[in-house]
Formats: C-alpha cells, sequence, structure tokens
C-alpha cells in the first residue's frame, strides 16, 4: 500500500488537537489554572478535557481500518494479519516499553512508591503485558503514569482488530450488531446495577460503539475519496465549503455537550455521563474526521502541515510521559511556590509557570524518546525481520 495514500494529513492536526486537549486536563488537575481567551472562560473545555481520549480511540480505529476499507472498495484481498500484528508492536513496544521502565527505575523505585514487593511486581508485569486496566491497584494506584490505559485498552483491540475487521467485510451489518449489543448491553447493565464506574468506565468492552464509529468513519471516508478521484482529485469549491461548515457545526455542537459535561457534579456522575454521551461524542467525532480532509484550505493547512506531522510523530511518546512529569514536578516542587499547596492558594504565577513547564518537559522528552528510542528500535526490527522474511519487503 502507497504510504502517502494511507496518511491523511489533515488527521495529525486533529489528532494532536485532541492530545493536547487530554494533557491539558491533567496537568490542570494538578495546577488548577483556569484558562481564558479575554473574558471567554475554557475552564469547561479543560474539565471535560478526558472526553477527548474517546476521539483518540476512534481515530486510531478510523486509520487502522482504512486498508480494510481500501480492500472492500477495491475488492482486493484483506491486509495481512502477521503484518498487521507486526507493525503494531514496532510502533508501540519501544517507546512503551523504554518509558514505563525509565519511569519504573528512575522515579517508582527511587522514592519508593510501592508500598510492598508484591505490588511491585504485580504492577511492572501487568504494565508490560497490557493487563493492568483489569486490576483496581495496577490501574488506579500505579506509580507509572495514569494516562496509559489508553494505550492499554488500545493493545487489547489491536488482538481482536483483525478479526473484527474481517467480519466487517463479511458481514457489516451482522458484525457491527453484535458489537453494539455488547456494548450498549453491557454499558447499560453497568448503569443499571453500579455505583462505581472506576473499574467499567474505560474498559475495552465500553468502547465497541467508538470502534463501530471509526471503522464507519473509514468506509466512509474511502467512498468519498473514491469520488474525488472520479473528479480528477479534486472537490468543487461548494462542496469544500459545505465540508467546512460541517467542521465548524460539528466542532460547535460538540463544544456544547463538553459545557453540559463539565456541569456533572460527583465524580460518579461525571463517568456516567461519559458512558451514556459516548455514542454521541463518537459520531462528533467521527464527523470532524470526515469533514476535515474535504474542507477548504485554509481549514486543511491548519490541520496538516509539517508543525502537526511532527507533533503528531511524537504524539504517542508525549501522551504516555505528560502525566508523569507532570506528577513529578509537583513531588520536586519545580517551580518553587510560596504556599505548600499553591494550585489551591491561587498563586497565579506558580500555576502559568508550572503548566508552562508541564507541557515543555513533555514535548522535550517525547521528542527525545521518539527519535533515540523509538525510530532506532523500529529500523532494527526492519532489518531483522528482513533478515528472516527476505521474500516479503515492507511496503
Amino acid at each position: 500500500m502507497n504510504k502517502a495514500r494511507m496518511r491523511i494529513p489533515e488527521l495529525d492536526g486533529l489528532r494532536v488537537l485532541m492530545i493536547f486537549i487530554v494533557s491539558w486536563y491533567h496537568i490542570w488537575q494538578q495546577s488548577w489554572l483556569r484558562p481564558y481567551i479575554g473574558s471567554y472562560s475554557l475552564d469547561y473545555l479543560v474539565r471535560s478535557g478526558y472526553v477527548w481520549v474517546d476521539g483518540t480511540v476512534l481515530l486510531s480505529c478510523f486509520l487502522l481500518f482504512l486498508p480494510w476499507a481500501r480492500a472492500m472498495a477495491d475488492g482486493t484481498p484483506a491486509p495481512d494479519t502477521m503484518d498487521f500484528y507486526y507493525r503494531r508492536f514496532r510502533r508501540i513496544v519501544p517507546g512503551y516499553y523504554f518509558i514505563t521502565l525509565a519511569v519504573f527505575f528512575a522515579i517508582a523505585l527511587p522514592w519508593g512508591l510501592y508500598e510492598s514487593p508484591q505490588f511491585l511486581v504485580k504492577d511492572l508485569a501487568t504494565h508490560l503485558t497490557f493487563t493492568f486496566t483489569f486490576f483496581y491497584d495496577t490501574y488506579v494506584a500505579t506509580p507509572l503514569g495514569a494516562a496509559g490505559w489508553t494505550l492499554a485498552i488500545l493493545v487489547q483491540g489491536y488482538l481482536l482488530f483483525p478479526l473484527i475487521a474481517r467480519g466487517v467485510m463479511k458481514k457489516p451489518a451482522a458484525t457491527f450488531g453484535l458489537m453494539a449489543a455488547v456494548c450498549l448491553g453491557f454499558r447499560a447493565w453497568c448503569i443499571w446495577a453500579l455505583y462505581d464506574y472506576t473499574m467499567v468506565v474505560n474498559q475495552l468492552i465500553n468502547f465497541l460503539d467508538v470502534y463501530i464509529l471509526g471503522i464507519a468513519g473509514a468506509i466512509a471516508y474511502v467512498r468519498l475519496e473514491k469520488l474525488r478521484s472520479g473528479q480528477g482529485g479534486k472537490i468543487s469549491r461548494k462542496w469544500q465549503a459545505i465540508a467546512t461548515l460541517v467542521f465548524i457545526g460539528v466542532f460547535w455542537g460538540l463544544l456544547s455537550l463538553l459545557r453540559v459535561q463539565a456541569g456533572a457534579g460527583s465524580y460518579p456522575d461525571i463517568q456516567k455521563r461519559q458512558m451514556m454521551y459516548r455514542p454521541v461524542y463518537g459520531v462528533c467525532f467521527t464527523l470532524l474526521a470526515l469533514s476535515a480532509p474535504f474542507s477548504l484550505a485554509p481549514l486543511r493547512k491548519l490541520l496538516g502541515n509539517p508543525v502537526t506531522k511532527f507533533l503528531g510523530g511524537i504524539s504517542m511518546n508525549y501522551y504516555l510521559i505528560h502525566q508523569t512529569v507532570t506528577v513529578h514536578l509537583k513531588r520536586l516542587k519545580i517551580p518553587a511556590s510560596e504556599s505548600a499547596e499553591p494550585h489551591m492558594s491561587g498563586e497565579l504565577q506558580w500555576q502559568m509557570g508550572y503548566t508552562a513547564l508541564a507541557f515543555g518537559i513533555s514535548v522535550l522528552l517525547a521528542i527525545l524518546v521518539t527519535y533515540a528510542v523509538e525510530k532506532p528500535a523500529g529500523k532494527l526490527l526492519d532489518k531483522c525481520r528482513k533478515k528472516r522474511l527476505p521474500e516479503q519487503p515492507l511496503t
């Protein structure tokens, strides 16, 4: 498959926006810095920042299914399953293992963050096997970084993804129906039977409707792409304007929904609303992903440009790093503050300095891990694979 054809530049910007807002939420949890643009408060956007995790999951499914969607449209064979697993391993494991082990040896052990040897072994073992979301202590109380759960459920989903993809290729309605029944049935049981949703709100089974929307979005995108190809690769200004209006309208609608989400009171109520509105958020994220590539040039350039391409390339490592950096800065008391709890006393200078450091250090470390660990490891894996399978060169 042609890599240039696989890449959708505008989705780089959308991914960066989503991850930026999620990380902003995590940093805000420590700083309590209320953001404004003039007199317009962005407090609701930050308070509901966790919702954008759903968008990153959906975008991942959207992009993962594109090869299958193109095979469906072209009548060509489905992508090779082992090649899919290899590419996911190559992309995820080197950086994730490095970051996890670095946090374990540089922070968790020296700072005595484990209450017992048993928890230490369990936490490390479940993180290295992407199973830590199944246990309360390794999911909620881990010192290895709270943001990694998103990657864990994605990896769990990767194991099933080729099976789901083949089901969609052969019997899309039946496959989507089964996934929806399992997901919505489980979610209804959670809302009806439970009072604490901590261990269920972000399990893979509770994201199956997001998977459906991501996959359906990929199918729709390929069809729109074929229409564009039939018109010489161009879209009329009229349809570009319509796509731009769709993007703006959906984005505005999503912000309105997030105002409601941010108004939730107790923690269980926040999680309950998140589960109830997850399909609605998913539709919004799908429409954003579908409209952006076909919009007017200014919006396309804003989302797809060399800067967003670069930031998108480091986004996974940034996401894995930022929450640990955010917490450890406070542990180190950096920057210095006048009071013991500067976020509660409203030390604006500390809040701004802390926020800037959390973002800046996380970006720098993400660049380091991406270009000093992930990419060299990927090249090494490619060389090893090529020696073992010389007759199957990578495309």
